[in-house]
């Protein structure tokens, strides 16, 4: 997973506290989705789908309840966060190719802490999908 620099930025804040940072939380993370495959750049804060401003091309959706979860595997991992979002049938309904976990799920709002391009396949609108990313803090 590609960290990005204002996700650097996030972490650094909440290390220390100083307030700076929106937290991605229970109450302001969200999984963004993009039809946009081009490449990683550290300096890139929000999904290229959401740049371009195409209608329909990226969404950012809530977590679902009781995510983002630390130690999801309830096995010590301590250092393991588990982000979950739900895509209805109506929503993201478009080639998934870029995705990302935001602190707001508003687009063009908040910190990307982190992007990946990666083909995911087409959504279709009779399926939900549910998106699970889990993420490992480590040296």
């Amino acid at each position: 997973m590609s960290l990005t620099d204002v996700g650097a930025e996030a972490i650094a804040s909440a290390i220390i506290g100083d307030g700076d940072v929106t937290l991605f939380n229970a109450a302001n993370a969200a999984i963004g989705v993009g039809d946009d495959d081009t490449a990683f750049a550290a300096d890139q804060t929000e999904l290229e789908a959401e740049a371009s401003s195409a209608p329909g091309s990226s969404l950012r959706k809530a977590m679902d309840s009781g995510y983002p979860l630390r130690d999801p595997d309830d096995d010590g991992s301590d250092n393991k966060i588990r982000f979950k979002a739900t895509f209805g049938t109506a929503e993201g309904n478009f080639h998934w190719e870029e995705w990302g976990i935001f602190n707001d799920d508003t687009e063009g709002a908040g910190e990307m802490l982190c992007r990946v391009v990666e083909d995911l396949g087409t959504k279709p609108g009779t399926d939900s999908w549910i998106f699970t990313i889990d993420v490992t803090v480590s040296a």
